[in-house]
């Protein structure tokens, strides 16, 4: 093993730990609680963050590919596409909220919100660690610019992804099961931006908070701590 897979091995392995340990307990804490409340909720929550999953694996194969040196390849077009397709998924899990109950006084009520955002936080994080790696080849290829665009671009493409999915009722396995009636409801939004307001709105805030979201957590990857020497007691 050569020194920059060794450096990716170390650098990935302890956030892809704590990404696996969250989803155990996540995934742990729903089965729980629809044993206890018998919630549909909870039986829809582990599958979510599955398919959240799933832009993770596909990133790092493209990730991969790059490093190895592979510039234009079948393998690497149709991994790129499988994590656009299936980005949307790790944010969407936020929109699960809408199950929950409307009777917010309870200690019940609480303990199923701590669970499902535990749920979609970890999916949130997920998709945004393929984000960034897929950020990082952009940029090797194209410059920093173009990953920033790149970033804005799937934020955008992502924000309608989930009006799709909670709106629409689509998913991204629709492109197999149902794709006459996926490019049909996107088409109809294409064709009348303006008519239904709701896919314009809804789409352009939840890119916003994509935005925002990633650009924070990146943010967070890039403090420097002070160097010992360098500190001063107070």
């Amino acid at each position: 093993m050569n020194d920059s897979k060794a450096h990716f091995h170390q650098t990935t392995l302890f956030p892809l730990a704590v990404l696996l340990s969250a989803s155990a307990i996540g995934v742990g804490l729903s089965e729980l609680q629809r044993a206890r409340t018998h919630n549909h909720l909870y039986a829809l929550l582990p599958g979510n963050l599955f398919l959240a999953w799933l832009p993770l694996v596909f990133a790092l194969g493209v990730f991969y590919l790059h490093r190895r040196g592979e510039r234009r390849s079948w393998r690497l077009g149709a991994l790129a596409a499988l994590w656009l397709l299936f980005f949307p998924n790790a944010p969407y899990i936020f929109t699960d909220l809408v199950h929950m109950p409307t009777v917010w006084w309870g200690s019940a009520f609480w303990v199923d919100l701590s669970v499902v955002l535990l749920v979609a936080l970890t999916g949130f994080v997920v998709g945004f660690v393929s984000l960034y790696l897929m950020q990082r080849v952009v940029t090797e290829r194209l410059g920093k610019v173009a990953g920033w665009l790149f970033i804005f671009m799937v934020a955008w493409l992502s924000g309608f992804g989930v009006y799709l999915g909670r709106v629409l009722r689509r998913n991204s396995w629709d492109v197999v099961t149902h794709p006459l009636a996926l490019t049909q409801s996107i088409g109809h939004v294409a064709a009348h931006p303006f008519t239904d307001r709701t896919s314009l709105v809804f789409s352009t805030v939840f890119a916003t908070f994509l935005f925002l979201g990633y650009l924070m957590l990146y943010a967070l990857t890039h403090l420097q701590a002070v160097p010992r020497e360098q500190a001063q007691v107070v």
